[in-house]
Order: C-alpha cells, then structure tokens, then sequence
C-alpha cells in the first residue's frame, strides 16, 4: 500500500527534468547573440586548444585561430542537437513510465519536443542578434529522434531482460 501510494505521489515528478531542461534551453536562448557567439567560440577554443596540446601538434596562435573558425559552427550547431537530444530523453521517459509506448512514444514526445524547438526559436525573433532558423528547428529534430529512440531502445531492452522475471511473477 505504502509503494503504491509513493509511486502515484513520485511519478509526476518524472517530469521534473524536462521542466529543468526546457528552462535550461529557453534560457540559452535568451542571450543575445554576443554572449551566445562568445560562449560557444570559448568551447570551440577549449576543444582546439586541447587537442594542440594532447596530440603536440605545436600550432601557432594564427593556427590555432583558424581551427577554433573552422570549428565554431559545428559546435554551434552539435550544441543544438545535444540540448534537444537530452530533451527527448527527459520526455520520453516519464511519458514510457506513464505508459505511452510503440509509435505513440516518438510521436508524442517527438511532437512536444520539436514543438518546443519552433517556439523557442520564434523566441529568438525578441532576443537582441538572434534570429528565428528553420535550420536550427531541423538540427534539433535530428537530436529529439536520436533522443527517443535511446530511450526506447533501452525501455524495450529492460522490458525484455530486467523486468521479464517481475512480470511472470505477477502472471502466476
């Protein structure tokens, strides 16, 4: 009785880190676009700097400048897709443990996820340097799918393997 009561009282809280990601993402792109731009050259910088020092590559500054150019919109954009990816997966997961399952898990938690995207990123239009991007939208799309599929591969495989004994149990 007690368990039954603490599931029902703890399983809305599943959600609680996808309220926490999705204030994480909306407040990323509340930066204007200085602060966004700087924030993801320093990462791109970081990621230069350290492998010019991890594989001894003895880079000049100039050629440490050109690299952290070259990298700085893949990182942009991979940083898009690892906010949603991340996303996905706090959406999914509640919404399996409700019991959306099949191709109801995608769909829904895809739609809520990519539907975030969008308005985020009409957000964006109000944010001094920033701009609305269909691109962006599609990056983003790219990390929900990735993110949901994760989580029913691996709700389906616990399905199969971890909980396959408790639900025989329950059938006898």
């Amino acid at each position: 009785m007690i368990k039954t009561f603490l599931r029902a009282f703890l399983k809305p809280f599943s959600f609680l880190p996808a309220i926490l990601m999705m204030y994480l993402i909306f407040s990323f792109s509340s930066q204007d676009g200085t602060t966004s731009g700087n924030l993801s050259y320093k990462v791109s910088e970081i990621i230069v700097e350290s492998a010019n020092e991890a594989f001894e590559m003895h880079w000049s500054g100039s050629e440490v400048h050109y690299y952290i150019e070259r990298i700085h919109y893949p990182v942009r954009k991979l940083a898009h897709m690892t906010e949603y990816f991340l996303l996905a997966i706090t959406v999914a997961f509640p919404l399996y443990v409700y019991g959306v399952r099949g191709l109801w898990l995608p769909l829904l938690a895809g739609g809520l996820c990519v539907g975030f995207a969008a308005l985020d990123e009409y957000h964006q239009s109000f944010v001094a340097g920033r701009g609305p991007s269909k691109k962006d939208v599609g990056i983003d799309s790219i990390g929900v799918l990735a993110g949901v599929l994760i989580v029913q591969f691996f709700c389906f495989i616990g399905r199969m393997t971890v909980f396959r004994p408790l639900a025989r149990r329950k059938n006898r």
